[in-house]
């Protein structure tokens, strides 16, 4: 059984046992969290949400809280004279799923 979820903007397709790599939650390590944004439910019986499946949820839990690798944002115009140097870390939350309830 899997489920596509929607968070942080993206939509992410889990299963049961799966660890994800989501937009940083308002949680801390080692809470549940709860997703109520179910798009589609697949395995036996297949639901698809319009645009979400009614009283279907995924649970889990907040293993890590981190930060991405840096990644350089550099901005640069030929002939000006200018260049603009800056890093860039993405936070993000390191969830477990535990559970779809559809």
């Amino acid at each position: 059984m899997y489920a596509i979820i929607e968070t942080g903007g993206k939509q992410i397709k889990v299963e049961e046992g799966q660890a994800i790599y989501v937009e940083k939650l308002n949680a801390a390590e080692g809470d549940a969290v709860t997703f109520d944004r179910v798009l589609f439910v697949g395995g036996d019986a297949v639901k698809v949400g319009s645009p979400v499946v009614e009283g279907a949820t995924v649970t889990g839990k907040v293993e890590k809280q981190g930060r991405a690798k840096k990644i350089v944002v550099f901005k640069y115009k030929a002939k000006k004279n200018y260049h603009k140097k800056q890093g860039h870390r993405q936070p993000y939350s390191k969830v477990v799923i535990e559970k779809i309830n559809a």
